[in-house]
């Protein structure tokens, strides 16, 4: 019943705020300018991000139950969002953007929220707390499950921050991974009877519903180019995304097989920046989704190639085996990498 409330809440109150708010932001002159980016399309309040966080607060302050899990939830999620507040409008350099992410998550990593030890496709455990061990005034610091969890984090972040530059990308994406983590987390919940892990499952799901819901009427909107939302938004949902997947018993395999389109391309992309002697933090048009509009792709089009490819990894990351995930990874690498001079030959051709 509960989940009820909180699913009909979540999107009722995102639909409205976001009616009321194009209202107020258009008023108050919040809005972008569409010419500055060569867009074809009138002003539209940005900042969207504001309304998104708020009504998430609202949520989960009445409906999710106060432990220490919620309260550094609601600590980070302020913490980013004010250093990505700020890079917004003051445009931080990357290296400064990048140092400052650092630091936040050394601190969620002393916080309790952390990578242990992974169990990946390859059918064997990486515990990452065996070795390298620092013992400071008798605090233990693991440096392999420190140095994996910031990676964890700066990885997720700017991956996620790179989909943002088409609409609709973003929050398709986020939304594809939060169903994943809220299936199985429903799986959980009716097959164990520990009541840690119980009340885990309660806290992860209500979670990933009051997200799922509030950003379906933020995707419809911003794919209608009707708001937009700025890097406050991919941060806020990138470190959502990144702290559930580790909380859930580290899901990171099962998170990425989704974000495999845009792991590979971050991956695929830095490498031939530091090829070309550009910094691999600045963005360019190299990424996935540019490299198919400049094959003459539309927006529409280049959106469903990634729709489709994220839906089909999504469904293969609940029901498939581990040997055909480890395919599915290939597949992935071929189709980021190559899958724009396929369509540029067969283009030539007809």
């Amino acid at each position: 019943m509960i989940n009820l409330i909180i699913f009909s809440l979540s999107i009722i109150l995102s639909y409205i705020f976001i009616i009321i708010f194009i209202k107020i932001f258009t008023k108050l002159k919040l809005i972008d300018n569409p010419k500055k980016y060569w867009h074809n399309r009138k002003p539209i309040p940005h900042s969207m991000w504001m309304i998104f966080i708020f009504v998430f607060f609202i949520i989960s302050f009445f409906f999710i139950p106060h432990n220490s899990k919620l309260y550094l939830v609601w600590l980070f999620w302020f913490l980013i969002t004010f250093v990505s507040f700020l890079d917004d409008f003051y445009f931080l350099s990357p290296k400064i953007r990048l140092l400052i992410q650092i630091i936040i998550w050394w601190i969620i990593w002393i916080s309790s929220i952390k990578i242990w030890y992974i169990s990946n496709i390859f059918w064997w455990i990486i515990d990452l707390q065996s070795t390298l061990i620092l013992d400071i005034f008798s605090y233990k610091i693991y440096l392999i499950s420190l140095i994996f969890t910031i990676i964890w984090y700066v990885f997720i972040f700017n991956s996620l921050n790179w989909t943002d530059w088409i609409v609709g990308n973003t929050a398709w994406l986020s939304i594809i991974n939060f169903l994943i983590i809220l299936f199985l987390w429903i799986k959980l919940y009716f097959t164990d009877n520990y009541e840690w892990w119980i009340e885990n499952a309660e806290f992860i799901i209500k979670l990933c519903i009051i997200l799922i819901w509030l950003l379906i009427p933020f995707w419809i909107f911003n794919i209608k180019e009707k708001i937009l939302m700025w890097d406050s938004w991919t941060m806020f949902l990138g470190f959502m995304l990144a702290t559930l997947s580790i909380i859930s018993w580290w899901k990171i395999a099962t998170v990425l097989v989704v974000f495999w389109i845009y792991s590979i391309d971050s991956i695929y992309v830095i490498i031939k920046r530091i090829i070309t002697k550009k910094n691999p933090l600045i963005w360019d048009h190299s990424h996935l989704h540019y490299r198919l509009l400049n094959l003459w792709l539309s927006k529409k089009q280049t959106l469903s190639f990634i729709y489709i490819f994220s839906f089909l990894f999504w469904f293969s990351s609940l029901f498939f085996e581990k040997i055909w995930k480890i395919i599915i990874f290939f597949i992935i690498a071929i189709f980021v990498i190559f899958c724009p001079y396929f369509i540029k030959k067969i283009k030539k051709i007809n």
